[in-house]
């Protein structure tokens, strides 16, 4: 997926979900302060995405109606979500991919089908996600705290991605 980063990052009693805010259409830079990260399930849930804007508003949209059925069970409200996206004609044609967390569980999705729990509790999307997770994985042993990790690691890609800016929205829940 082009055009953003987007990086969650769990340690120290705390999770955290930043991403940039550019939106690129091919090779312009259309919009240089989006939201891709957004509060979801009343506070209770931290998301971000990456891929088409519309798309991943269908996503979140879908994801929080899960939420609300299955409350308080977010692999479960993702195991759904990615079902439908996999099946569903007019989901399986969105392109995106979404970070989501909860006070206890952080987890990838894709339209493949896949919902991962990130190994060491770091995780990043996006065409510059690679540099973000590189630059969080460096920095984790350091004495940062989550935060602190994900900013410096976005800027970091920022400075390396075409396709990524320093214009940051983080989003924080204290861990269980």
């Amino acid at each position: 997926m082009h055009a953003t980063t987007i990086l969650m990052v769990r340690k120290g009693g705390r999770v955290v979900i930043g991403g940039d805010g550019q939106v690129s259409l091919g090779q312009t830079i259309v919009k240089g302060n989006a939201r891709k990260v957004r509060r979801l399930a009343k506070g209770a849930v931290i998301g971000g995405f990456a891929g088409a804007t519309a798309d991943a508003f269908t996503l979140f949209e879908r994801l929080e109606a899960k939420l609300e059925q299955y409350p308080g069970q977010l692999t479960r409200a993702c195991v759904e979500l990615t079902k439908d996206w996999r099946t569903d004609r007019y989901l399986r044609r969105l392109e995106a991919m979404m970070l989501v967390a909860d006070r206890e569980v952080s987890l990838m999705l894709s339209g493949s089908g896949d919902v991962l729990e990130p190994e060491g509790g770091i995780m990043a999307i996006g065409s510059g996600g690679n540099y973000a997770l590189a630059a969080a994985r460096a920095l984790e042993d350091q004495d940062l705290d989550a935060e602190s990790i994900v900013r410096r690691s976005l800027a970091i890609a920022a400075e390396i991605c075409v396709y990524t800016n320093g214009n940051l929205v983080i989003e924080s829940l204290e861990a269980a």
